[in-house]
């Protein structure tokens, strides 16, 4: 099942380099083909990880990948938005030191074009993290089912789609006919609308619109990130890795208020929240690529790291 599922970390050195790998708990909580997880675990000799990935596929390149730290490896099959209970489910973890997020679709579900992420021709409709035993809708289902209003909602937030309103209603017009199955028939109501000249990008970020609705992939950041902080031990440290400004603005903006010492409205005269900043953001920009791994990895380019420690 895991044929060809390779995983060449982005931003490798950079992730060591902010983490710090140390003894004690560590998650991974988008385990993908185990590359980030391997590199944490040569790096600790008394580092034990729980690695977490809905993709059975990934578990299973995970799990021959990772191999030799057999004895110090947990894996699990599950949504990243679960991961901190996944860790409080084992009576032997308190806290964890540490915990990485590699957002994203991985490498390997882009190039199987069964799993239906990508806008070549004839690609299935899918985009489901989990694959097909995932029970979620796929994104044929989305298209052919949701109201016009909810599908303008999910161009206009998750494509940042200015055209978003005509493109909803040219979706349910050609349903109305023929049912969205393959990548064509999105590209078709896209080009009707956005016309021919129709971008690689713009594509990308239409197709992407689809994907995060699919896998409510937003809410599920929104939910792991103060789950995780809160597993932090004193001094544990947190570093997510994003490849869109949908994700990096909700990273960045969570590890600004977390490291404030009041987060009050400002009309409340007196502070009545908590009074000290509970860690410190520990990247005040946002970590790049280097040209160098980008001409190696094209698909790193956007990818943005960011940290942040716990007090």
């Amino acid at each position: 099942m895991s044929e060809g599922y390779s995983h060449d970390p982005v931003l490798a050195d950079e992730v060591v380099d902010l983490l710090k790998p140390s003894a004690g708990t560590w998650i991974d909580g988008t385990l993908g083909g185990g590359g980030h997880a391997e590199l944490l675990l040569g790096a600790h000799p008394e580092l034990v990880l729980i690695g977490v990935d809905q993709d059975p596929e990934a578990i299973e390149a995970a799990a021959a990948r990772l191999d030799g730290y057999a004895d110090r490896v947990t894996l699990v099959e599950g949504n990243f938005r679960d991961v901190a209970e996944i860790a409080a489910s084992r009576s032997e973890v308190g806290t964890v030191q540490g915990a990485l997020l590699d957002l994203g679709v991985s490498s390997h579900q882009l190039d199987r074009q069964a799993r239906g992420f990508s806008f070549r021709r004839s690609t299935p409709l899918d985009m489901r993290m989990g694959g097909t035993t995932d029970g979620r809708r796929t994104a044929a289902d989305l298209l052919n089912e949701e109201a016009e209003a909810e599908l303008g909602r999910i161009f206009r937030e998750f494509g940042e789609e200015r055209k978003w309103r005509r493109l909803a209603k040219e979706v349910v017009k050609r349903r109305a006919s023929a049912r969205f199955e393959t990548s064509d028939d999105l590209v078709a109501a896209c080009t009707t609308v956005l016309g021919s000249g129709l971008s690689a990008g713009t594509k990308a970020r239409l197709f992407q619109a689809l994907r995060i609705a699919v896998n409510d992939e937003l809410a599920a950041l929104q939910e792991v990130l103060p789950a995780l902080r809160d597993k932090l031990a004193s001094g544990g440290r947190l570093a997510v890795i994003s490849y869109h400004s949908l994700e990096d603005r909700i990273v960045k903006n969570a590890f600004r208020d977390w490291s404030k010492a009041c987060v009050c409205p400002p009309e409340l005269p007196v502070c009545r929240c908590r009074g000290v900043p509970l860690g410190t953001t520990m990247t005040r920009k946002p970590i790049r690529p280097s040209d160098r791994e980008v001409q190696r990895n094209p698909r790193a380019r956007s990818a943005r790291l960011r940290g942040w420690q716990r007090a």
